[in-house]
């Protein structure tokens, strides 16, 4: 069993939790997730099965998606509700203009202070493991995008939903304190959900029970997504089945061995690379000066 299933995952189950549910259920070691979410955050989390778990790094790194709800008033030492309280401020009502204007410093790249409470090591050692044992450490900045960021929901008291769509190592609670911050009142995480984790949406994903039903009926396969969904946006260039071989061991393959006239792609563009409509793996189109022609590089084969 290959592939990756979009799986829903519930508050209350770490992403670990998740893992070991999969195999149970499945029957099946191999198995990876892509992208850690906090225990009590809900959301897309893409599994992979079987020889997929190569293209965990690829997932890992992409777009994700996210709506969090921002209590105002209120600090806490892990910047969400789960933590201990260390400061409230009364809070009836959010200037909306200002908290738009406070927005625009949190769209584009910014840099960011992770959260004490956070699996991000230093020395070695979690920085949540710091906190735990009181002992002091010096935390750097780290630089995320942030591609959008927007107001969806507001209770007209002390409560704002907001989507924001980053890169991969961004904290939302960090977001979500920072910005208390500058509203001068304080804030924290209320509720995290993921939307998607490119290219994967919530409104395709799989509850837990979902997927223990395909099992038990025999149609678990029927969710199970190819790897070439993650690269989707790259070109397709399908080889001969007389190159296979010669592919599968990272050779060079020139333009005999293809059945597109690679001559006419961009040199350095990536390409999806196809034998017999299976997907084997990414490349890149190189030239050879010497020989006046091109090729195509082998950078990864996920079969």
């Amino acid at each position: 069993m290959n592939g990756i299933i979009n799986v829903l995952k519930p508050p209350g189950m770490t992403s670990h939790d998740i893992i070991y549910f999969m195999r149970k259920r499945l029957k099946i070691k191999k198995i990876g997730h892509t992208g850690t979410l906090d225990p009590e955050a809900a959301g897309v989390l893409p599994v992979c099965v079987g020889k997929s778990t190569k293209v965990v790094q690829f997932i890992t790194d992409k777009k994700k998606k996210y709506r969090a709800t921002i209590k105002f008033g209120v600090k806490t030492e892990t910047y969400d509700k789960y933590g201990t309280v260390i400061e409230t401020v009364a809070v009836n009502g959010i200037d909306m203009e200002k908290l738009q204007n406070a927005l625009k410093d949190f769209r584009g790249v910014i840099k960011q202070m992770p959260p004490i409470y956070s699996a991000i090591k230093v020395a070695g050692k979690k920085l949540y493991q710091y906190a735990l044992d009181e002992e002091a450490v010096l935390i750097q900045e780290r630089e995320v995008e942030i591609y959008s960021i927007e107001v969806v929901d507001y209770n007209n008291k002390d409560e704002v939903v907001i989507d924001i769509e980053c890169s991969k190592g961004t904290y939302i609670r960090s977001i979500c304190y920072d910005l208390g911050m500058k509203m001068g009142c304080g804030a924290a995480m209320w509720q995290l959900v993921r939307l998607e984790s490119t290219p994967f949406a919530i409104q395709n994903s799989y509850t837990l029970e979902e997927i223990d039903k395909a099992v038990e009926s025999g149609t678990i396969d029927n969710m199970l997504q190819s790897v070439d969904i993650i690269f989707k946006e790259l070109s397709m260039i399908e080889i001969k089945t007389t190159a296979r071989s010669a592919a599968m061991n990272g050779c060079l393959i020139y333009g005999m061995g293809t059945r597109q006239d690679i001559e006419t792609y961009e040199d350095g563009i990536e390409t999806r690379i196809y034998c017999d409509e299976e997907f084997l793996g990414i490349g890149t189109i190189k030239f050879n000066s010497e020989e006046n022609r091109k090729y195509i590089k082998i950078d990864k084969l996920f079969v």
